[in-house]
C-alpha cells in the first residue's frame, strides 16, 4: 500500500491524478501537466515533495564521517551551505544521488531521493560505525515542499515575517537558513529541481499544511498553482538533471554520469568506492551521457537505442517533446567515441529510426 504524505487530503481537494512514486501515491498532475510545465516557467508552482527521505547526522565526527560516506568534500562546507554529492557502493556504483546542508558544525541533514530514502539512512548508520556521529532517519516526521519559478522569492516574501525578508532575499543559491513563515520554522534552501530560481521548504509533518495552504494565499497574486510529478520531471528533464533509476544506479559510475566533478580525490579520507573511482579518473569512461537533441518531430523515450549505421551505440535515459523549447529534448549513455556536441546519431523509435544530434546539457537555462 503506498504511503500518503501530510498532503494528500490536499491534493484529492484540488482534483489531482496519482500515481504510486518511490512507494508513495503523489500527485502526477492537477489539470494540464502543460500548462503547470509552463507556469513554472513563467510564473511559479508549488510542490509537494514530501516523499524525500530527510536523514540528520550529528556529533563530533559528523563531518569526518561523511566525508567518508560520501564521495564529496562535506566536511569544507560552510555551515548554512549545501553541497550535491552522491552515495556510492564500494563497486562505485551510485546508491543514490543527494543534497546534504550543513546546518551547523557538527549538525547536517542529508535528503536522499523517495525511493532510495530507506537504504540511504541504512547504508549511513552501517558506515557510522566507527564514528562519533550520530545518524537519524527523520523522514516520517519531516515534510518539504518547493516554491519554483520567477516569482518564487516574492511569494515567499509575503510568506515570511518582515524580521525574515532580509534573509530570504540575501540567500544564495545552494544555501539554507532557518526562518518563519505564514508562522511556522521553516528550514529554507535555495535549492530546486526545475532549472529555475526556487525555494524548498522543511517543516514538521504537523505544519505543512499550514505552509502549504499559506502558499497558494500569497502566491495567489503571483500566478503560482499547484503542479505534480509530471511537471517536475520535464522541467528537470530540460534542465539537463539527473533522476535516479533512469540516468543513475548501481550500474553507473559517476563519470560515466558526468558527475565526476562530484567526486572529491584531494580530500584526504579514504571514501567507499574511491579505491575503484580514482583510477576511472584518469582512464575515461567507456560511455558517456549526454543530451539529445531531436531534428525530427517524434520524440525519443527510455529504452530506446541509439543507433549509427544500424548499430545500437547507446541507451536512452529519458525523453520527451520539450514544452518550453519546442523540439525532442533526451538524456542517453552512448559509446564515449559519439559523446562530442554535434554528434549526428539516430533512435530507433520503434522500428523507425529518427535523427538526433548530441548537445550540450542543459537544455534550457533561466535568464539570470
Amino acid at each position: 500500500m503506498p504511503k500518503q504524505t501530510p498532503l494528500y487530503t490536499r491534493h484529492e481537494a484540488l482534483g489531482a491524478s496519482f500515481t504510486d512514486f518511490g512507494g508513495w501515491q503523489m500527485p502526477l498532475k492537477y489539470g494540464s501537466e502543460l500548462e503547470e510545465h509552463h507556469t513554472v516557467r513563467r510564473a511559479a508552482g508549488l510542490f509537494d515533495l514530501s516523499h524525500m527521505g530527510e536523514v540528520l547526522v550529528t556529533g563530533p565526527q559528523a563531518a569526518e564521517f561523511l566525508n567518508y560516506a560520501l564521495v564529496g568534500n562535506l566536511a569544507v562546507m560552510p555551515v548554512g551551505k549545501a553541497k550535491y554529492s552522491l552515495i556510492c557502493n564500494a563497486d562505485g556504483g551510485v546508491i543514490d544521488d543527494l543534497i546534504t546542508y550543513r546546518l551547523a558544525e557538527d549538525r547536517f541533514l542529508v535528503v536522499p531521493n523517495a525511493s532510495n530514502a530507506d537504504t540511504v539512512a541504512s547504508e549511513l548508520r552501517d558506515r557510522a560505525a566507527d564514528f562519533d556521529a550520530v545518524v537519524e532517519d527523520q523522514s516520517e516526521t519531516t515534510a518539504l515542499a518547493a516554491v519554483q519559478g520567477p516569482n518564487a522569492e516574492a511569494i515567499l516574501l509575503t510568506m515570511a515575517a518582515p524580521d525574515d525578508a532580509e534573509a530570504i532575499t540575501s540567500l544564495r543559491y545552494y544555501a539554507a537558513v532557518e526562518v518563519e513563515l505564514a508562522g511556522v520554522p521553516v528550514l529554507l534552501a535555495r535549492t530546486g529541481y526545475t532549472g529555475e530560481d526556487g525555494f524548498e521548504l522543511f517543516v514538521g509533518n504537523s505544519f505543512a499544511v499550514r505552509v502549504w495552504d499559506a502558499a497558494l494565499e500569497a502566491g495567489a497574486g503571483h500566478g503560482l498553482i499547484p503542479c505534480g510529478l509530471a511537471a517536475r520531471d520535464s522541467l528537470r528533464l530540460e534542465a539537463g538533471m539527473p533522476l535516479y533509476g533512469n540516468e543513475l544506479g548501481l550500474s553507473t559510475n559517476p563519470f560515466e554520469a558526468g558527475l565526476g566533478p562530484v567526486v572529491s580525490l584531494k580530500k584526504t579520507e579514504d571514501f567507499v568506492g574511491r579505491s575503484v573511482l580514482e583510477p576511472l579518473k584518469a582512464t575515461g569512461p567507456a560511455r558517456r551521457l549526454v543530451g539529445l537533441r531531436g531534428t525530427g518531430r517524434r520524440s525519443a523515450r527510455a529504452g530506446y537505442d541509439v543507433v549509427v549505421d544500424g548499430t545500437a551505440v547507446g541507451t536512452v535515459t529519458s525523453g520527451l517533446p520539450s514544452p518550453t523549447l519546442g523540439y525532442p529534448v533526451a538524456l542517453a549513455y552512448v559509446d564515449s567515441a559519439l559523446a562530442e556536441p554535434g554528434t549526428e546519431v539516430q533512435v530507433d523509435l520503434r522500428g523507425r529510426p529518427e535523427p538526433f544530434t548530441v548537445v550540450e546539457t542543459p537544455f534550457y537555462k533561466r535568464a539570470k
